[in-house]
């Protein structure tokens, strides 16, 4: 058995029309994380998870779901994982109770090995047990995909745009049943438009763009890849030119007294902003300082390839 939860080797899909949608992606995912898949829409991901899932034949490469060949042993690949489509699939005229039992079934699950009051209780459903589940609000029906999805108990989840078009408060139900899985050894994986999402879930960070993977690291050391750093600085008296220095990679004015100075870390460092800013012959009252984020080194590392 590999060490890894999910290897992808060189793995490319050109579908018919000649549109290449997956470009000789290789990355492994780790066991026991919670790793993010990342990328703008159209970049290649879903076809990747339809991969993994059995429903999109690839092109060239290989495909392992704990240490299962997706070609080779196809069943067992598929019972190791479960899936939460962004698209809500299940009849809308069963109960969330029927839909859990169905779904075991359907993986062979015994039927003194199910539980699905447990998941239904795991994912805040278990009053909606009986009712159809053509009646649950959209962020119901949301939480119910991801019971439906472990049914089985597979070791690996993958979670596509779990949280879109969800509120705040499901949002962090979700996150917190998510880690509590992970916590038990599942491990997660999880595609996001919510950058602050993946940069506070997430122990490492894939980003695929136009079908080519273009970066994969630690969350932490991906986020250390951006070197722009933001300062805003509230001066003493109004701006009536803005003050230049080769230090400053931009330099715009907020209202009458408050410049917003970019810069970039591996170049300058705050005090030298600020002392440009007192040489221009200003006086400052106040001083606020932005980090650069995971959404800074998304989009540097999407526009340098788009």
């Amino acid at each position: 058995m590999t060490q890894a939860a999910i290897e992808i080797d060189n793995l490319c899909k050109t579908y018919a029309g000649g549109k290449r949608a997956l470009d000789g992606v290789s990355f492994e995912v780790p066991r026991g994380q919670i790793f993010g898949l990342l990328g703008p829409n159209g970049a290649g991901k879903s076809t990747l998870i339809n991969i993994l899932a059995g429903l999109v034949n690839k092109t060239e490469g290989r495909a392992t779901i704990w240490g299962f060949d997706v070609d080779a042993h196809p069943r067992n690949a598929k019972a190791s994982i479960g899936i939460v489509n962004q698209e809500i699939t299940f009849d809308p005229f069963f109960t969330p109770r029927e839909t859990l039992e169905i779904q075991a079934g359907l993986y062979g699950v015994p039927k003194a090995q199910r539980d699905p009051m447990a998941l239904l209780r795991a994912v805040h459903l278990e009053d909606k047990a009986d009712a159809y589940s053509r009646t649950l609000s959209g962020g119901m029906k949301r939480r119910l995909m991801v019971a439906k999805a472990m049914v089985h108990s597979p070791p690996i989840i993958i979670l596509d745009e779990p949280t879109a078009g969800v509120d705040v408060e499901l949002r962090q139900q979700l996150w917190a049943y998510v880690k509590s899985l992970n916590a038990r050894g599942v491990t997660v994986v999880l595609t996001t438009h919510y950058l602050e999402e993946a940069e506070q879930l997430c122990d490492r960070i894939a980003i695929i763009n136009h079908g080519k993977l273009i970066a994969n690291k630690p969350t932490r050391e991906l986020v250390g890849m951006a070197q722009e750093k933001v300062v805003e600085v509230t001066v003493d008296r109004d701006v009536a030119a803005l003050p230049e220095n080769v230090c400053f990679q931009k330099i715009e004015l907020k209202a009458g007294r408050t410049l917003v100075i970019t810069f970039r870390k591996d170049q300058a460092n705050a005090g030298e902003v600020l002392g440009a800013v007192q040489s221009g012959g200003y006086g400052i009252v106040d001083v606020s300082t932005r980090e650069a984020d995971l959404e800074d080194v998304f989009l540097n590392l999407t526009r340098a390839v788009g």
